[in-house]
């Protein structure tokens, strides 16, 4: 039955953001944007929402594998490869960029809205989407960690491939205003450059806390296994 439930969580799972992302690619257009980025627009790409969605398309596809040709058990003592790949995708991107863009963007919204979302996309972008992108993001990572238990890295990997991801965009962040002299979120352009600086610390600072957050929840939702194994370990030596 925990099979089962398993497989059909991921299998919605990856059909919904297969969706998300067909229509997002596809049919999604909005005019006003792609006149403010006339010099340069990577399109979707542009923004980390979409890169998550992503990141959620494949980690769910990974997660079917695992289902089929891997192992779901607790702490399993030699783990095939896919397993190992679902753990440290999880741990590492999974959880807390997806954490990350929800409670960021609602937190933002919350604030005023025209800083991430204004009003006048509203006619193009439908609230569904909406969800899908930076609700159900943290739903379904969240139900994830209560179904399917996982062993997580070291921290120093796992922060590592974090940190390195959330770089990564920060980067390309800057390439987009560098060719386009726009900001791809609209709350850049009300800060200040010392203001900017400091944006971009707390929420760095805020998606590496994430991390530890998902951490946590993990070894109270299934035990501290990952400590367990390397104590019996130990002892077996």
């Amino acid at each position: 039955m925990a099979l089962v439930l398993n497989t059909l969580v991921h299998l919605v799972s990856l059909m919904m953001y297969g969706f998300t992302l067909f229509y997002a690619f596809t049919i999604l257009h909005i005019p006003m944007i792609g006149k403010r980025f006339e010099k340069f627009d990577p399109g979707q790409f542009k923004y980390l929402t979409m890169w998550d969605v992503i990141l959620q398309a494949v980690f769910f596809l990974i997660c079917l594998l695992n289902d089929f040709y891997g192992t779901n058990a607790v702490n399993p003592k030699k783990p095939p490869f896919v397993r190992k790949l679902k753990d440290y995708f999880h741990a590492s991107l999974g959880f807390p960029v997806a954490m990350f863009v929800g409670v960021t963007f609602w937190a933002l919204m919350f604030v005023d809205r025209e800083l991430v979302l204004p009003k006048a996309l509203d006619p193009y972008f439908p609230w569904w989407l909406n969800h899908l992108m930076h609700t159900m993001i943290m739903v379904t990572t969240v139900f994830e960690m209560m179904v399917a238990p996982r062993r997580y890295p070291k921290r120093s990997r796992g922060l590592g491939i974090l940190v390195g991801f959330m770089l990564v965009y920060l980067i390309w962040m800057h390439v987009i205003y560098y060719k386009s002299g726009i900001w791809v979120y609209p709350v850049m352009e009300v800060l200040t450059q010392p203001l900017r600086i400091l944006f971009f610390a707390v929420l760095l600072t805020f998606c590496t806390i994430l991390y530890f957050v998902g951490e946590t929840l993990n070894n109270i939702v299934w035990g501290n296994e990952h400590t367990k194994h390397k104590k019996s370990h130990a002892k077996s030596k």
